[in-house]
Protein backbone atom coordinates (compact mmCIF):
# COMPACT_ATOMS: atom_id res chain seq x y z
CA UNK A 1 0.00 0.00 0.00
CA UNK A 2 1.35 3.35 -0.83
CA UNK A 3 2.10 5.23 2.62
CA UNK A 4 3.19 8.48 0.99
CA UNK A 5 -0.05 9.87 -1.02
CA UNK A 6 0.26 13.12 -2.66
CA UNK A 7 -2.46 15.68 -2.78
CA UNK A 8 -3.88 15.68 -6.50
CA UNK A 9 -2.06 18.49 -8.53
CA UNK A 10 -4.51 21.46 -10.05
CA UNK A 11 -6.08 20.55 -13.10
CA UNK A 12 -6.92 17.10 -12.47
CA UNK A 13 -9.82 15.40 -11.76
CA UNK A 14 -10.12 16.99 -7.78
CA UNK A 15 -10.12 20.31 -9.32
CA UNK A 16 -12.55 19.10 -11.83
CA UNK A 17 -14.97 18.11 -9.38
CA UNK A 18 -14.56 21.43 -7.17
CA UNK A 19 -15.42 23.44 -9.90
CA UNK A 20 -18.24 21.59 -10.89
CA UNK A 21 -19.55 22.08 -6.79
CA UNK A 22 -18.72 25.11 -7.16
CA UNK A 23 -20.94 26.30 -9.69
CA UNK A 24 -24.15 24.65 -8.63
CA UNK A 25 -27.31 26.56 -7.27
CA UNK A 26 -26.76 28.23 -4.02
CA UNK A 27 -29.74 30.07 -3.89
CA UNK A 28 -29.25 33.53 -1.24
CA UNK A 29 -31.85 33.84 1.73
CA UNK A 30 -31.23 30.46 2.48
CA UNK A 31 -30.36 28.18 5.87
CA UNK A 32 -27.58 25.83 5.00
CA UNK A 33 -27.60 22.65 7.93
CA UNK A 34 -23.96 21.13 7.45
CA UNK A 35 -22.57 18.31 8.73
CA UNK A 36 -19.22 18.33 10.13
CA UNK A 37 -16.63 15.78 10.93
CA UNK A 38 -16.79 14.17 13.95
CA UNK A 39 -13.68 13.49 14.67
CA UNK A 40 -11.41 12.97 11.49
CA UNK A 41 -10.87 16.61 9.62
CA UNK A 42 -10.51 15.08 6.37
CA UNK A 43 -14.36 13.86 6.05
CA UNK A 44 -15.90 17.56 5.63
CA UNK A 45 -17.24 17.16 2.82
CA UNK A 46 -16.54 19.63 -0.61
CA UNK A 47 -20.02 20.53 -0.63
CA UNK A 48 -19.73 21.36 2.96
CA UNK A 49 -16.86 23.52 2.48
CA UNK A 50 -18.53 25.58 0.06
CA UNK A 51 -21.46 26.09 1.93
CA UNK A 52 -19.05 27.40 4.65
CA UNK A 53 -17.14 29.34 2.69
CA UNK A 54 -20.36 31.14 0.80
CA UNK A 55 -22.10 31.69 3.47
CA UNK A 56 -22.60 35.09 5.02
CA UNK A 57 -22.19 33.66 8.68
CA UNK A 58 -21.68 30.39 10.31
CA UNK A 59 -24.13 29.85 13.26
CA UNK A 60 -22.35 26.95 15.56
CA UNK A 61 -23.08 25.18 18.40
CA UNK A 62 -19.53 26.27 19.81
CA UNK A 63 -17.84 28.83 18.12
CA UNK A 64 -14.25 27.78 19.37
CA UNK A 65 -14.80 24.07 18.66
CA UNK A 66 -15.80 25.45 15.01
CA UNK A 67 -13.06 27.76 14.41
CA UNK A 68 -10.59 24.80 15.26
CA UNK A 69 -12.50 23.15 12.39
CA UNK A 70 -12.66 26.20 10.13
CA UNK A 71 -9.49 27.11 10.50
CA UNK A 72 -7.49 23.83 9.55
CA UNK A 73 -9.83 23.81 6.14
CA UNK A 74 -8.88 27.68 5.07
CA UNK A 75 -12.46 29.34 5.98
CA UNK A 76 -12.54 32.49 7.40
CA UNK A 77 -16.63 33.18 7.54
CA UNK A 78 -17.55 35.45 10.38
CA UNK A 79 -19.71 32.83 13.43
CA UNK A 80 -22.52 33.52 15.50
CA UNK A 81 -23.41 31.39 18.55
CA UNK A 82 -26.52 29.00 17.94
CA UNK A 83 -26.92 26.39 21.47
CA UNK A 84 -29.73 25.03 23.47
CA UNK A 85 -29.72 27.75 25.83
CA UNK A 86 -29.86 30.46 22.89
CA UNK A 87 -32.02 28.71 20.33
CA UNK A 88 -34.80 30.84 20.34
CA UNK A 89 -32.90 33.99 20.43
CA UNK A 90 -30.50 32.61 17.44
CA UNK A 91 -33.31 31.25 15.30
CA UNK A 92 -35.06 35.10 15.01
CA UNK A 93 -31.42 36.53 14.38
CA UNK A 94 -30.56 34.04 11.71
CA UNK A 95 -34.31 34.81 9.99
CA UNK A 96 -33.89 38.42 9.79
CA UNK A 97 -30.14 37.93 8.68
CA UNK A 98 -32.55 35.76 5.94
CA UNK A 99 -34.71 38.41 5.15
CA UNK A 100 -31.68 40.10 4.25
CA UNK A 101 -30.86 37.86 1.17
CA UNK A 102 -27.82 36.43 3.51
CA UNK A 103 -26.92 32.95 3.55
CA UNK A 104 -26.43 31.63 6.84
CA UNK A 105 -24.81 27.96 7.57
CA UNK A 106 -26.00 26.20 11.21
CA UNK A 107 -23.30 23.75 12.32
CA UNK A 108 -23.23 21.72 15.70
CA UNK A 109 -19.83 20.56 17.23
CA UNK A 110 -19.69 17.44 15.32
CA UNK A 111 -21.80 15.12 12.73
CA UNK A 112 -25.68 16.44 11.62
CA UNK A 113 -27.20 19.57 13.25
CA UNK A 114 -30.59 19.01 14.99
CA UNK A 115 -29.73 15.50 14.96
CA UNK A 116 -29.32 14.90 18.65
CA UNK A 117 -27.45 18.03 18.84
CA UNK A 118 -29.07 21.77 18.90
CA UNK A 119 -30.32 22.85 15.37
CA UNK A 120 -33.80 21.53 15.11
CA UNK A 121 -35.21 25.14 16.36
CA UNK A 122 -33.52 27.14 14.50
CA UNK A 123 -34.87 24.42 11.16
CA UNK A 124 -38.33 25.06 12.32
CA UNK A 125 -38.34 28.73 12.69
CA UNK A 126 -36.62 29.31 9.37
CA UNK A 127 -39.45 27.05 7.42
CA UNK A 128 -42.55 28.59 9.37
CA UNK A 129 -40.21 32.32 8.10
CA UNK A 130 -40.66 31.12 4.77
CA UNK A 131 -37.27 30.55 3.98
CA UNK A 132 -35.51 27.47 2.18
CA UNK A 133 -33.58 24.96 4.17
CA UNK A 134 -30.72 22.86 2.25
CA UNK A 135 -29.51 20.31 4.31
CA UNK A 136 -25.86 19.12 3.40
CA UNK A 137 -25.45 15.58 4.53
CA UNK A 138 -21.87 14.26 5.88
CA UNK A 139 -20.47 12.53 8.46
CA UNK A 140 -22.90 10.81 11.20
CA UNK A 141 -22.05 8.86 13.92
CA UNK A 142 -24.68 6.64 14.01
CA UNK A 143 -24.34 5.52 10.55
CA UNK A 144 -20.42 4.94 11.11
CA UNK A 145 -21.49 2.66 13.49
CA UNK A 146 -24.32 1.03 11.88
CA UNK A 147 -21.70 0.63 8.85
CA UNK A 148 -18.73 -0.73 11.09
CA UNK A 149 -21.24 -3.39 12.93
CA UNK A 150 -22.70 -5.12 9.96
CA UNK A 151 -26.00 -5.40 12.24
CA UNK A 152 -28.34 -4.51 9.66
CA UNK A 153 -28.92 -5.66 6.08
CA UNK A 154 -30.27 -4.83 2.46
CA UNK A 155 -33.10 -7.25 3.35
CA UNK A 156 -33.54 -5.71 6.78
CA UNK A 157 -31.49 -2.39 6.87
CA UNK A 158 -34.13 -1.59 9.80
CA UNK A 159 -32.50 0.18 12.97
CA UNK A 160 -33.69 2.70 15.70
CA UNK A 161 -32.05 6.16 16.81
CA UNK A 162 -32.72 6.52 20.51
CA UNK A 163 -29.97 9.54 21.49
CA UNK A 164 -28.61 9.17 24.94
CA UNK A 165 -30.11 7.41 28.01
CA UNK A 166 -31.39 9.05 31.07
CA UNK A 167 -28.62 10.01 33.64
CA UNK A 168 -30.60 8.11 37.03
CA UNK A 169 -30.63 4.57 37.02
CA UNK A 170 -34.46 3.60 37.40
CA UNK A 171 -35.53 6.21 34.46
CA UNK A 172 -32.81 4.38 32.86
CA UNK A 173 -34.02 0.98 33.22
CA UNK A 174 -37.25 1.97 32.21
CA UNK A 175 -36.14 3.83 29.16
CA UNK A 176 -34.29 0.96 28.37
CA UNK A 177 -36.80 -1.51 28.39
CA UNK A 178 -39.41 0.05 25.73
CA UNK A 179 -36.18 0.95 23.60
CA UNK A 180 -34.55 -2.59 23.43
CA UNK A 181 -38.04 -4.34 23.00
CA UNK A 182 -38.40 -3.34 19.49
CA UNK A 183 -37.82 -5.89 16.94
CA UNK A 184 -34.91 -3.97 15.38
CA UNK A 185 -31.22 -3.05 16.80
CA UNK A 186 -31.56 0.19 18.69
CA UNK A 187 -28.20 3.04 18.42
CA UNK A 188 -27.84 4.37 21.35
CA UNK A 189 -24.54 7.49 22.62
CA UNK A 190 -23.56 7.17 25.79
CA UNK A 191 -20.56 9.22 28.26
CA UNK A 192 -17.41 7.97 29.17
CA UNK A 193 -18.71 8.69 32.91
CA UNK A 194 -21.74 6.60 32.67
CA UNK A 195 -20.68 3.39 30.36
CA UNK A 196 -20.10 0.92 33.06
CA UNK A 197 -24.00 1.88 34.74
CA UNK A 198 -25.88 2.18 31.33
CA UNK A 199 -23.99 -1.44 30.46
CA UNK A 200 -24.98 -3.21 33.53
CA UNK A 201 -28.11 -1.63 33.09
CA UNK A 202 -28.14 -3.41 29.31
CA UNK A 203 -27.34 -6.50 30.68
CA UNK A 204 -30.07 -6.56 33.57
CA UNK A 205 -32.87 -5.48 30.60
CA UNK A 206 -31.56 -7.51 27.92
CA UNK A 207 -29.92 -10.49 29.60
CA UNK A 208 -26.48 -12.11 28.98
CA UNK A 209 -27.13 -13.62 25.84
CA UNK A 210 -28.22 -10.50 23.63
CA UNK A 211 -25.14 -8.99 21.60
CA UNK A 212 -23.94 -5.42 22.03
CA UNK A 213 -21.98 -3.56 19.76
CA UNK A 214 -19.42 -1.03 21.47
CA UNK A 215 -17.84 1.79 18.84
CA UNK A 216 -15.40 4.01 20.72
CA UNK A 217 -13.91 7.20 19.11
CA UNK A 218 -15.24 6.52 15.53
CA UNK A 219 -12.92 8.16 12.50
CA UNK A 220 -10.51 8.97 15.07
CA UNK A 221 -6.59 7.50 15.93
CA UNK A 222 -8.07 5.17 18.74
CA UNK A 223 -11.23 3.64 16.73
CA UNK A 224 -12.48 0.80 18.26
CA UNK A 225 -15.78 -1.22 17.16
CA UNK A 226 -16.15 -4.70 19.16
CA UNK A 227 -19.42 -6.96 19.17
CA UNK A 228 -19.79 -8.96 22.55
CA UNK A 229 -22.71 -10.47 24.05
CA UNK A 230 -24.06 -7.86 26.99
CA UNK A 231 -22.65 -10.78 29.57
CA UNK A 232 -19.29 -9.87 28.06
CA UNK A 233 -19.13 -6.28 28.37
CA UNK A 234 -18.17 -5.72 31.84
CA UNK A 235 -14.96 -7.65 31.12
CA UNK A 236 -14.56 -5.76 27.87
CA UNK A 237 -14.22 -2.69 29.56
CA UNK A 238 -12.29 -4.03 32.30
CA UNK A 239 -10.00 -5.67 30.16
CA UNK A 240 -7.89 -1.75 28.78
CA UNK A 241 -8.65 1.09 30.64
CA UNK A 242 -8.25 2.96 27.64
CA UNK A 243 -12.22 1.66 26.99
CA UNK A 244 -13.25 4.13 29.83
CA UNK A 245 -12.39 7.23 28.07
CA UNK A 246 -13.77 8.77 24.25
CA UNK A 247 -17.14 9.13 22.73
CA UNK A 248 -19.52 5.85 22.63
CA UNK A 249 -22.06 4.38 20.31
CA UNK A 250 -23.48 1.58 21.67
CA UNK A 251 -26.04 -0.53 19.36
CA UNK A 252 -28.01 -2.96 21.17
CA UNK A 253 -28.53 -6.00 18.82
CA UNK A 254 -32.19 -6.69 17.90
CA UNK A 255 -33.62 -10.26 19.92
CA UNK A 256 -33.34 -12.98 17.97
CA UNK A 257 -35.90 -15.05 16.45
CA UNK A 258 -35.57 -17.67 19.03
CA UNK A 259 -35.65 -15.22 21.88
CA UNK A 260 -39.08 -13.12 20.03
CA UNK A 261 -40.93 -16.48 20.22
CA UNK A 262 -40.31 -17.74 23.37
CA UNK A 263 -41.50 -14.10 24.94
CA UNK A 264 -44.79 -14.33 22.66
CA UNK A 265 -48.07 -14.59 24.50
CA UNK A 266 -50.15 -17.43 22.97
CA UNK A 267 -53.26 -15.22 23.48
CA UNK A 268 -51.97 -12.57 21.43
CA UNK A 269 -51.82 -15.42 18.62
CA UNK A 270 -54.84 -16.56 18.82
CA UNK A 271 -56.25 -12.62 18.65
CA UNK A 272 -53.66 -12.50 15.61
CA UNK A 273 -54.93 -15.18 13.90
CA UNK A 274 -59.02 -14.14 13.96
CA UNK A 275 -58.14 -10.84 12.86
CA UNK A 276 -56.10 -11.89 9.92
CA UNK A 277 -58.76 -13.94 8.57
CA UNK A 278 -60.70 -10.54 7.47
CA UNK A 279 -58.17 -8.14 8.00
CA UNK A 280 -54.50 -6.93 6.34
CA UNK A 281 -51.19 -7.45 8.44
CA UNK A 282 -51.14 -3.82 9.53
CA UNK A 283 -55.31 -3.62 10.56
CA UNK A 284 -54.58 -6.59 12.26
CA UNK A 285 -51.67 -4.89 14.82
CA UNK A 286 -53.19 -1.95 15.10
CA UNK A 287 -56.08 -3.51 16.11
CA UNK A 288 -54.73 -6.37 18.54
CA UNK A 289 -52.17 -3.27 19.52
CA UNK A 290 -55.21 -1.56 21.35
CA UNK A 291 -56.56 -4.62 23.02
CA UNK A 292 -53.45 -5.80 24.28
CA UNK A 293 -51.33 -2.44 24.72
CA UNK A 294 -48.40 -4.38 23.28
CA UNK A 295 -46.34 -2.65 20.72
CA UNK A 296 -47.54 -2.22 17.36
CA UNK A 297 -44.72 -2.52 15.47
CA UNK A 298 -43.71 -5.87 17.52
CA UNK A 299 -47.50 -7.27 16.79
CA UNK A 300 -47.16 -6.33 13.00
CA UNK A 301 -43.72 -8.37 13.00
CA UNK A 302 -45.58 -11.37 15.02
CA UNK A 303 -48.97 -11.05 12.30
CA UNK A 304 -46.44 -10.69 9.02
CA UNK A 305 -45.08 -14.05 10.46
CA UNK A 306 -47.93 -16.14 11.49
CA UNK A 307 -49.77 -14.79 8.29
CA UNK A 308 -46.62 -16.36 6.02
CA UNK A 309 -46.34 -19.73 8.11
CA UNK A 310 -50.27 -20.16 7.34
CA UNK A 311 -49.67 -19.54 3.71
CA UNK A 312 -46.81 -22.26 3.51
CA UNK A 313 -49.01 -24.77 5.15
Amino acid sequence: MNQNVSPPPAGDAWSRVAERVAGQHWPASTLYVVATPIGNLGDLGLRAWHALQRADVIAAEDTRASRTLLDAWGVNTPLMAAHRHNEAAAAQAICERLAQGQRVALVSDAGAPAVSDPGARVVRAVREAGFAVVPVPGPSAVIAALMGSGVTTDENPAYAFAGFPPPKAVARQRWLRSWCALPAPVVMFESPHRLAATLADLLEVCGPDRQLTVARELTKRFEEIATITMGEAAAWLAADSHREQGEFVLIAHAKAEQEIDEDADPRTDVLLDALLESMSVRDAARVAAKVTGQPRDVLYNRALSRKKSAESE
